[in-house]
């Protein structure tokens, strides 16, 4: 009923996005496997306003929840290869394809282009006792740590894993289909600690709630300079999260020109730049020929890893 509801509503968006005079808007659906209120569904929604303008469309966010991601990457590439369907790319599609065996996988979807790379941060309630990511660890040590991490099949939850693993601490994980739900959780005091980006967490870091512990990154936010790394906590790990776009195979020359021609607009838009800014979000655009090869290392590096830690066979 909720999914009959929503094809509803997606066709009164396209019956709407039609001009005076008869002219029709182009309508493109990016899907997201993130719940509302998730990492990706927040990036999105705060994108699609400046995105619909340089596109000079009509641009909606779709959120197929389901699987890790795997309903969201069977959905897309099922699509037709118009540009009409999109899928919102982050290191969860490569995982959930190399973790489970999903109806579809990245290698059946087409990388189109990639915009932004961003930050994990670690963080716990404002109020809670742990004033560092050492006192996490600590606690960790002598008594039952809980940390929480998107999906299973996220980056967030290897970079829990890989944390756990380099403090040689036996903390619980529990994992969740978006980031609201782990913010709640990590709020309530039910978690010690939580993982994700700054665009999930930003209303509540802003209100006082919310602690940052580390950057899993290279170096430090510009916005939150006093921010040790976790290399400068003592844990050697930094990760980046891209975020990009892909489609069904097949996709035009047209469309994927299209795409290439806009994002560097998008990237230079004065008041999209100071919203990307404001939450850390560092541009990283890739040509479709830049993305498909970035994608194809990544996945193969992933697999690596993987298979060198046992996960896989």
């Amino acid at each position: 009923m909720i999914r009959s509801r929503h094809a509803v509503l997606l066709f009164a968006l396209a019956a709407t996005a039609c001009g005076g005079g008869g002219e029709t808007r182009t309508v493109t659906r990016v899907v997201t496997h993130s719940s509302p209120g998730g990492g990706s569904d927040v990036f999105l929604r705060e994108m699609i306003p400046h995105l619909s303008r340089v596109m000079s469309g009509t641009v909606i966010v779709d959120n197929i929840q389901g699987g890790s991601g795997a309903k969201a990457i069977a959905t897309v590439a099922a699509a037709a290869p118009d540009g009409r369907t999109l899928y919102a790319t982050t290191p969860t599609y490569i995982y959930t394809s190399l973790l489970s065996r999903p109806e579809a996988r990245y290698t059946d979807l087409e990388p189109l282009v990639n915009l932004f790379f961003d930050p994990e941060v670690l963080y716990t309630a404002a109020d809670s006792r742990f004033r560092s990511l050492r006192d996490v660890l600590d606690h960790a040590r002598t008594g039952p740590g809980r940390w929480g991490a998107a999906n299973p099949a996220s980056l967030e939850r290897q970079v829990m894993e890989q944390i756990k693993q380099k403090a040689g601490v036996n903390a619980a994980i529990t994992t969740f289909e978006g980031g609201g739900d782990m913010l709640l959780n990590v709020l309530n005091h039910t978690l010690d600690m939580g993982v994700g980006e700054l665009q999930e967490i930003r209303g509540q870091l802003d209100a006082g709630r919310i602690r940052l512990l580390a950057v899993v990154g290279q170096a430090r936010l510009p916005q939150f300079p006093d921010v040790a790394t976790a290399r400068e906590q003592g844990i050697d790990l930094a990760v980046r999260k891209f975020r990009g776009l892909a489609g069904p195979k097949g996709m035009p020359a047209e469309v994927i020109a299209a795409w290439e021609a806009a994002v560097p607009k998008l990237l230079e838009d004065p008041a999209y730049r100071k919203l990307y800014m404001d939450n850390s979000l560092q541009p990283g655009y890739m040509t479709h020929a830049e993305y498909v090869a970035f994608m194809q290392k990544f996945g193969a590096d992933t697999q690596a890893f993987l298979q060198d830690a046992g996960v896989i066979e």
